[in-house]
């Protein structure tokens, strides 16, 4: 006799909790063991390069220019930053906004690099726009040299 066993659970019940589920395992899926937690400390940076030197995009939505802080230290290029977060308190007609998540805003994160001799440390720029930090590496030139007729003698 074959015993067939009931889950008397509503199917909406059941089908949420495998989605949860779901979702809880995905950090550590894709973040090689991370936790979210240690996901928000790191941020999304992309360089490119022309003939003239690099730009480096740092992806920081939420912040002011204030906030970051750029060091060279010989050859290692630090850009950090930390948002100091305040609670407000409302008054009788202020709406309560519960935040549920939030993973595009940085409390303080920190990214080094290390620098090419390439690099005209001495020039670097940077501004920050609409979320986005970005520094202008240029390379140094060239020292040209001069061709010079030898004569014999």
């Amino acid at each position: 006799m074959t015993h067939v066993r009931f889950n008397r659970k509503p199917i909406d019940s059941t089908f949420s909790s495998l989605v949860d589920g779901l979702f809880s395992e995905l950090p550590a899926v894709f973040k090689n063991g991370q936790t979210s937690q240690d996901w928000r400390g790191s941020i999304p940076v992309n360089i490119k390069e022309n003939e003239k030197g690099y730009q480096l995009d740092v992806i920081a939505p939420g912040l002011e220019k204030q906030d970051f802080k750029i060091s060279l230290d010989q050859k290692l290029l630090t850009i950090s930053a930390e948002k100091k977060v305040e609670e407000t308190k409302g008054g009788e007609n202020t709406e309560v906004i519960r935040e549920i998540r939030n993973e595009y805003s940085y409390k303080a994160f920190s990214r080094s690099f290390t620098l090419d001799e390439k690099i005209d440390a001495d020039n670097i720029e940077a501004k920050y726009v609409n979320g986005v930090l970005t520094l202008n590496l240029p390379k140094k030139e060239e020292v040209k040299r001069a061709s010079k007729d030898i004569s014999v003698l």
